[in-house]
């Protein structure tokens, strides 16, 4: 933590070796947690590149985090992957899976694979956003409750509710015969 609060005075002061190690170290876990979100790579490429550029315009403006680096990032991305949600609802697209075709699955088995996946996606934008996020950081980020608490600012007990009704909410939308 004290190296992180270290390299955000640097990059307040346009330092660009701390800029590219802020770069260097957060793109990875950003565009994985967006992609788990967004569930396409181009869009998520897109998103996190503009948390960066968020950051950089928060630099600008002299209204940078002023000691949780990390936190601040997910916070942004969070908002970033709720603005690009929004926008999508308003103007929906359709997807188009561009998976390889593997030899060991037949079509059958890969249109149920795509069913289940747009189905899961289907039933995570039910979830509430603080669901969503916590999802996405414990299961597409990977990280352990104790790191997604730190992340979001919440008890780990908060956490670990808000996985369960998360999970649980998910069960029953993902349930077979289940009547919307």
């Amino acid at each position: 933590m004290q190296d992180e609060v270290a390299l955000l005075q640097r990059a307040r002061q346009y330092d660009t070796d701390a800029l590219a190690q802020i770069h260097d170290t957060y793109y990875g876990p950003l565009f994985r947690y967006i992609a788990f979100r967004v569930s396409d790579r181009d869009t998520a490429e897109d998103l996190t590149s503009e948390v960066f550029a968020r950051f950089l315009g928060a630099l600008r403006q002299r209204n940078p985090p002023e000691t949780t680096l990390r936190g601040w990032l997910y916070a942004v991305a969070a908002n970033v992957v709720s603005d690009h949600m929004r926008k999508r609802y308003r103007a929906p697209q359709v997807d188009l899976d561009e998976a390889l075709v593997s030899r060991d699955d037949g079509p059958a088995e890969l249109a149920e694979a795509a069913m289940t996946r747009a189905d899961l996606r289907q039933a995570l934008t039910h979830l509430t956003e603080e669901q969503q996020h916590v999802i996405a950081l414990r299961f597409g980020r990977e990280l352990p409750i104790q790191e997604v608490a730190r992340t979001i600012g919440k008890t780990e007990g908060a956490v670990k509710q808000l996985q369960a009704r998360a999970i649980a909410a998910l069960a029953r939308k993902l349930m077979p015969g289940t009547v919307e």
